[in-house]
């Protein structure tokens, strides 16, 4: 993918800009004129934010706090680096290095002055004397922040920081070193600010004092390397701040550049953003320009990294590179594509603008791209000539990315033209050259309909090869403006509503684009019914998994201080439990996949498979790792059903029957322990059953409030729907077979059962007594909480609230509560996650899942 920006492109690495209006109607591309990417916030005529001054600024700032976290946490490390440093140091004699700190800090506060004079001496002063007013700002604050830091680190910090940042001043003076080198940070803020950071001359005369800090004993290492992050932190942050001068070229410039490569251009007009359309002498063809700046690179750059780290056809990882590097990778793929025959803009000429810009001229085209065209332009035959474009493509295994409307450009004699291989890519993988096809089936449809899109591509690239790009064709893999596209595009068929198939997956209906995309299938299968219509997984991470890990990573760092900072160490704690206790434990929580199984297929009237049923019960504790409270349990519990020939509605019912049995089930319980609890001596003083019955009044003076006003009511309408449509159904079904009833009510009550026994047993193998009625209401209080907690396995809330309850309801101690709750979550969470993979391998194998 080329670091040309900008067009903001979608997860798959395309974009477009369908539904973006043209600045002018001038025949050049709509496409090139949206490629700045995001847009730019001015702060002043002629000024910017650029995107990755705002992520170095964060970038240092992380850099310094590490630095300062490793100072006094790696006091070891750090202080024989200095001590090694030192006694280098003493090698070189006393006077050559008192000589060569005296003429490199000379050298380093000259730095300045001869970068602005160079800088004001240039051709262009105006922006010269932007640069140095910021470069002067930039020093003031990182001098500033020097000082600071020195302050609090003398004043304020622990002594351990301290003594790892400084050491005795040399000669046996009085006194230490400064905690921070503050001499570079200043000169290093002002080259990095004013734009001299290509000279190297000035980078040798900072690293020179550097050294010779070291050498005389002025600095230590950590010292040295805390001024410069300073510096260069400051730089950035200033450049955030005030917006950078904007390094665009003129057209002055471009018609130099252009001049040097060989072209006449006699005159530059403006076409929109980053776009010229340059008018040439002696009657040559006329030049569309495309400028690419680093700030349309960095722009790009998160996204890019993130669709890389989540789809499996994203771009190959590249480094944030420069605008030249841009220039080159988008020249490749244009010429590949004009070798494989393919129709598109010429290059005329590729040249640098420096360092931070490079320019790309085509031949100039006329022509209007396909979201311009009259409808009764759009023929069969131009479909039919796009779909040929495309074969070219895919037989040298090109990959365009974009096949979006403003990337085909027809002529005036309706022949196609596929432009802006800025995300292109050659020796592209198979699925990659699939959704090409995808989004080239896309596209077209919402010009022309699905009937003529599949039967103009069935027509040039075969039926094979249409039916091989159908499991890509799902909204992810689509550019993102076609995806919003898709939103405002409902035109469901009865056909495709009739072919069960074809049906929409939970991303289209959250896309909103089903309907298109169903008609599109369903004309697939009227060519090929036996077409494989299963969707490939594209992702690699999914955003709620992503926050799941990070849950999960929070909690643990959370907890993990507190397991070792415990007076009762939970490892030595299990090291030394109960041998029987310990047993038991582990029978218990068994037994708790057997019972969940009970109570899974107790509220399902169709007849299951129980091993199966178990099976699934023991898969979901691998499940927890990667999902949210019981999120990944039901979505199990649903697909088993679903395999097993339960059709969808029906399977979704008897979930969610299942899981309001045991909300209610849950409670009655609670409710009955907080009572048996209060009965025990001692247990009155606790008052749990007047707050649980303060809760309930709340809960039911609340749903009144919110059924009184009519939009409330109305949400809360929409929100219950499903319930009295489909799972109340179902539970009137389920009353005509008591007996099945009753394993699903048995199982319910003994799952909740076996979890609290193995809590128990885990409080009695490290030697506590609490009361069996004390560890139920903890085990029901914080199961509660996981279950609403977006992290694997409710990792933290639960963690968290049984330790807390413990100490609370069951009189234990922090250290006893830590270690119980520890080896519980082991036998519960952690040992589990290896059979609950096994299986769930084993049953995919059989195709139960």
């Amino acid at each position: 993918m080329a670091i040309v920006t900008g067009r903001t492109n979608g997860d798959t690495g395309g974009g477009d800009t369908a539904g973006t209006p043209a600045p002018a109607d001038t025949g050049i591309p709509t496409s090139a004129g949206a490629r700045r990417g995001p847009a730019r916030a001015v702060s002043e005529p002629g000024r910017i934010r650029q995107p990755v001054a705002l992520i170095r600024l964060l970038t240092g700032l992380i850099a310094i706090a590490l630095t300062l976290l490793l100072a006094d946490y790696a006091r070891a490390t750090t202080g024989g680096i200095a001590a090694d440093v030192a006694e280098a140091a003493e090698l070189v004699p006393r006077p050559l290095a008192g000589l060569a700190g005296g003429l490199t800090t000379a050298a380093v506060l000259l730095v300045p002055v001869v970068l602005a004079a160079r800088r004001l001496l240039g051709p262009d002063r105006r922006r010269a004397l932007q640069q140095v007013s910021d470069g002067l700002l930039a020093a003031v604050l990182a001098y500033g922040a020097t000082l600071l830091l020195d302050l609090w680190a003398d004043g304020v910090a622990p002594v351990s920081l301290l003594a790892a940042l400084t050491q005795a001043l040399p000669g046996g003076a009085l006194g230490h070193t400064e905690p921070v080198y503050g001499y570079l940070a200043p000169v290093l803020a002002f080259m990095t600010a004013s734009g001299n950071r290509e000279h190297r001359a000035p980078w040798a005369v900072l690293a020179l004092s550097g050294l010779a800090g070291l050498a005389g004993g002025y600095a230590t290492p950590t010292a040295l390397l805390l001024g410069l992050l300073i510096g260069w932190t400051g730089a950035h942050g200033t450049l955030y701040a005030v917006g950078t001068p904007d390094p665009l070229p003129r057209p002055g410039e471009i018609l130099r550049a252009l001049r040097e490569s060989g072209l006449r251009p006699a005159e530059a007009h403006p076409a929109g953003p980053d776009r010229y359309l340059v008018r040439q002498a002696d009657d040559r063809p006329d030049l569309d320009v495309q400028l690419l700046d680093r700030q349309a690179v960095t722009a790009a750059a998160v996204q890019r990294a993130w669709r890389r780290l989540r789809l499996r056809t994203a771009p190959h990882p590249r480094a944030l590179r420069s605008p030249r590097a841009g220039l080159e990778h988008e020249a490749l793929v244009t010429y590949a594509a004009l070798a494989a025959g393919v129709r598109t803009r010429r290059i005329a000429a590729t040249a640098g603008l420096g360092q931070d810009t490079a320019l790309i001229a085509y031949e100039h085209l006329p022509g209007r791209t396909l979201d311009r065209l009259p409808d009764e332009e759009v023929t069969d035959d131009l479909l039919a000539d796009a779909w040929r474009q495309l074969a070219r493509l895919q037989r040298r295994e090109i990959a365009h990315r974009a096949l979006v409307p403003s990337s085909l450009l027809v002529d005036a004699t309706g022949a196609v033209h596929l432009v802006d291989f800025a995300d292109g890519d050659i020796a592209a993988s198979e699925l990659v050259l699939r959704c090409d096809i995808a989004q080239l089936l896309t596209t077209l449809a919402l010009r022309a309909g699905a009937a003529r899109s599949v039967h103009t591509a069935v027509t040039v690239l075969g039926a094979d090869t249409v039916e091989a790009a159908l499991p890509l064709l799902q909204p992810i893999a689509l550019a993102r403006t076609t995806r919003h596209a898709l939103k405002h595009t409902a035109r469901p068929t009865a056909a495709a509503h009739a072919d069960g198939p074809a049906g929409p997956g939970p991303d289209e209906a959250a896309a909103g684009g089903g309907g298109l995309l169903e008609e599109i299938r369903a004309e697939v299968l009227r060519t090929r019914p036996q077409a494989e219509v299963r969707p490939v997984r594209l992702e690699r991470l999914r955003p709620r998994t992503l926050l799941a890990v990070v849950g999960g990573v929070v909690a643990g760092w959370l907890l993990i201080p507190q397991l070792f900072a415990a007076e009762d160490n939970p490892i030595a704690a299990v090291a030394d439990a109960d041998p029987t206790w310990l047993a038991l434990a582990l029978l218990a929580a068994a037994l708790s996949h057997v019972t969940a199984a009970m109570g899974f297929v107790g509220f399902v009237p169709e007849r299951l498979d129980f091993r199966n049923a178990v099976l699934a019960q023991l898969a979901g504790s691998f499940v927890k790792l990667v999902s949210p409270g019981g999120v990944g349990g039901i979505a199990l519990n649903t697909r088993l059903l679903q395999r097993a020939g339960i059709p969808t509605a029906q399977a979704l019912s008897s979930v969610g029957v299942g899981q309001l049995i045991g909300l209610v089930l849950h409670l009655l319980q609670l409710g009955a322990f907080v009572y048996l609890l209060d009965l025990q001596p001692g247990g009155s003083e606790l008052d749990a059953l007047p707050a649980v019955v303060g809760g309930l009044a709340g809960a039911a003076a609340l749903l009144a409030v919110v059924s009184a006003v009519p939009p409330a009511r109305r949400w809360l309408a929409a929100r219950l729907r499903p319930l009295t449509t489909e799972v109340l159904p179902r539970l009137l079904d389920l009353l005509r077979s008591p007996a099945r009833l009753a394993v699903g009510l048995t199982g319910q009550l003994l799952v909740s059962i076996c979890l609290i026994g193995c809590l128990y047993c885990c409080t009695r193998a490290i030697g506590r007594e609490p009361s069996f009625a004390s560890v139920a209401v903890v085990f029901l209080v914080g199961n509660a909480a996981g279950n609403v907690a977006p992290t694997p396995g409710g990792a933290g809330a639960v963690d968290g609230a049984l330790i807390a309850l413990l100490q609370q309801t069951a009189s234990m101690e922090k250290g006893g509560a830590l270690a119980a709750v520890a080896m519980y979550r082991l036998l519960t969470l952690i040992l589990p996650v290896l059979p609950g993979w096994a299986a769930m391998t084993w049953l995919q194998r059989r195709r139960a899942l």
